[in-house]
């Protein structure tokens, strides 16, 4: 069982085991205006957040937002927040370049890509997480944040975005 670390004590993640290299899972989730959002089967970013109602999660969306407008995949933060709640924080924080979708109805992502919290004072929730899947709907970057307090590592992600949506030519063409 996957594990990370919330203000230093461990607590224990359940679902799937994905890593990089597997064919990303395809699942739903609700997006602010109730329409579904799907994930995993193109080349998308999919940003993990516990809730967007904290300091933390609240920046980690602002960066990604900001980012977003320079990619060519497609930016989804993921929580357990309900859609309107998330509709909110958007308006309030100006998210206009990336979508929000919340697992709250069957913990669908969660449980497929193995961010639930199963234990602690946060169980239920997800964990910090990023994942970057390319447009064959492979999983090329994950991380699972080892402390959940914490943002993650904004470089490596950024750098998996960039590989994931690169056209430059590979040579093999002619």
């Amino acid at each position: 069982m996957a594990t990370t670390k919330l203000q230093g004590n461990l607590v224990n993640l359940a679902g799937n085991d994905v890593n990089v290299g597997d064919k990303a899972p395809i699942v739903n989730v609700v997006g602010q205006d109730l329409a579904e959002i799907e994930v995993g089967n193109k080349a998308q970013v999919v940003v993990v957040v516990p809730s967007l109602d904290t300091p933390v999660c609240a920046a980690e969306t602002r960066k990604f937002n900001e980012e977003a407008a320079k990619t060519e995949a497609e930016v989804v933060v993921v929580s357990m927040d309900l859609p309107f709640a998330m509709g909110r924080f958007c308006t309030t924080e100006g998210i206009e370049n990336l979508k929000v979708g919340s697992d709250f109805r069957n913990k669908d992502l969660a449980n497929a890509y193995g961010v639930l919290i199963a234990d602690g004072p946060l169980a239920g929730a997800t964990c910090r997480a990023v994942f970057v899947i390319d447009s064959n709907g492979v999983i090329n970057y994950k991380e699972i944040c080892e402390e959940i307090t914490e943002e993650p590592n904004y470089d490596a992600a950024l750098a998996a975005i960039k590989d994931v949506t690169s056209t430059s030519c590979c040579g093999t063409c002619h």
